[in-house]
Parts: structure tokens; C-alpha cells; sequence
């Protein structure tokens, strides 16, 4: 099959990234190198909570609409839901449909997002993002108290002093970041925990992130406008105050392991 100069500085632009990360540690024990062409497809899996591929799809959420309601309301999951994500989704759709790499793992794909049109990257986060966003929520309607296993707490204590520093530190960012956009708990290639920004789709497996601010996503809380206005309008403290309530912690705690 002939390949013309594009996909074949692509290709070897991957190859060529993908040795250099294998040698940092930073595929996270994957060691195949990455090598992609209209015939061969990296076959890397780097995120079990990820298994969609192209066309991508709208993920059913794993509760209902009403679930997360009081601290969520459900107009404004199902907004988020089908309108938002499934925006997402058409148009990442629409963005990798004639690419030779349109089926290559998107999370692989966020190794060379800068080299990519903005299109993939603005809609690959978020499809990705919000994919993982719905698990990492969960119901609570009896407001009971929410906190992680005592082996996670543990962890966080380790890297963080102590529980109590981490949520306050997650907060303070996640309230602080101008605009739109996630803060993140990441694990990053030395095993380190640590709290990270990035804006509007963008997220910690992207190269277009601060190489410091990278590594792989434990836990996301989306401050963008649409993700609480209904309920909180510009009250942006007191949703992520009552995302703290409603957190999946066993979903966290099962992608740190």
C-alpha cells in the first residue's frame, strides 16, 4: 500500500517517541513499541477503564440519570451525558475518519497530540475524560459519610501528610484553575502521586501537558461551567465540596493498583 510522506513522518514520529517513553518508564510497563500505519496498529491497552475504539460511542453511564441527585442534579447529568459527551464523540468521530491512524488507541494518540489537528485533542479528552468522569462518580442519597479504604488513605497520607492535606489541596486547585478545564490525582512514571490542572479537554497523558504535570489519571473532577451551572450556577466551591460526597473511591483505588 503506498504511503505517502505525511503518514510516513507520522509513523516514524511515533516509533521514534514511543522508544524514547518505553526508555523513561512512562508507558507504565508496556513495552511494544508504538508503530502505526494504515495496515498495523498498536495493539497496547494503557487504560483498562478505556476499551472504546473507533467509531467511537457513547458509554452508557453506570447509574441512573437521578443518581447522584442531591449533589448532582438530573437535568444535569443527562445534559452533560448526551449533549456534551456525545458531542465529544461525533466530532472525534468526524475528526479521525479519514486518518490512516484512526484506529490506533487514543490514549497512545495523546503521546503526540501537539503533532495532531486540535480537533482529536479537544475531542479525544473529551470523550476520554468524561468516559472515565461517569466512573469515578457514584451514588450517596443518604448523604453518608464518603471516605477511601484505609489502605488508599494510607497511600494518600504517604504522599500527601495526610488525608485531610490531600482533599484540601485537590479543592484549593480544582477552585483556583481560571476558566474550564479538570484538576486531577496522577500517578505519574516514579510512582509519585500528585495534583495537577489542565484546561478545557486537555489532560495528563497528552504531550501537549507540562512534562511535570504528567503521568496517569486516578482521579478527575470537571470544572467546567456545565458540569455543575444548573444547580450551583457560578457557586463553583460548593460543587466541588459535594463532589467529595460522591466519589467512586473503590474505582480510584482499583486504578492506582
Amino acid at each position: 500500500m503506498k504511503t505517502n510522506r505525511r503518514q510516513f513522518l507520522f509513523t516514524t514520529s511515533l516509533i521514534g517517541f514511543g522508544w524514547i517513553l518505553n526508555k523513561a518508564g512512562f508507558l507504565f510497563g508496556h513495552q511494544s513499541s508504538l508503530h502505526y500505519s494504515e495496515e498495523t496498529i498498536s495493539n497496547s491497552v494503557m487504560d483498562s477503564n478505556f476499551g472504546d475504539q473507533f467509531p467511537y460511542s457513547l458509554p452508557k453511564l453506570p447509574y441512573a440519570y437521578d443518581a447522584l441527585e442531591p449533589f448532582i442534579d438530573k437535568q444535569t447529568m443527562e445534559i452533560h451525558h448526551t449533549k456534551h459527551h456525545q458531542a465529544y464523540v461525533n466530532n472525534l468521530n468526524k475528526a479521525l475518519e479519514n486518518q490512516s491512524f484512526k484506529n490506533a488507541p487514543l490514549v497512545e494518540l495523546f503521546k503526540k497530540v501537539s503533532t495532531l489537528d486540535k480537533a482529536i485533542r479537544n475531542n479525544g479528552g473529551g470523550h476520554y475524560n468524561h468516559t472515565l468522569f461517569w466512573q469515578m462518580l457514584k451514588s450517596n442519597k443518604e448523604n453518608k459519610e464518603n471516605l477511601p479504604s484505609q489502605k488508599l488513605i494510607e497511600v494518600l497520607n504517604k504522599h500527601f501528610g495526610s488525608f485531610e492535606n490531600f482533599k484540601k489541596e485537590f479543592s484549593e486547585k480544582a477552585l483556583k484553575l481560571f476558566g474550564s478545564g479538570w484538576c486531577w490525582l496522577v500517578k505519574d512514571n516514579k510512582n509519585t502521586l500528585k495534583i495537577v490542572t489542565t484546561p478545557n479537554q486537555d489532560n495528563p497523558l497528552m504531550d501537549v501537558v507540562d512534562e511535570k504535570d504528567r503521568g496517569f489519571p486516578l482521579l478527575g473532577i470537571d470544572v467546567w461551567e456545565h458540569a455543575y451551572y444548573l444547580k450551583y450556577q457560578n457557586r463553583r466551591a460548593e460543587y466541588i465540596e459535594n463532589f467529595w460526597k460522591i466519589i467512586n473511591w473503590e474505582f480510584v483505588e482499583n486504578r492506582l493498583s
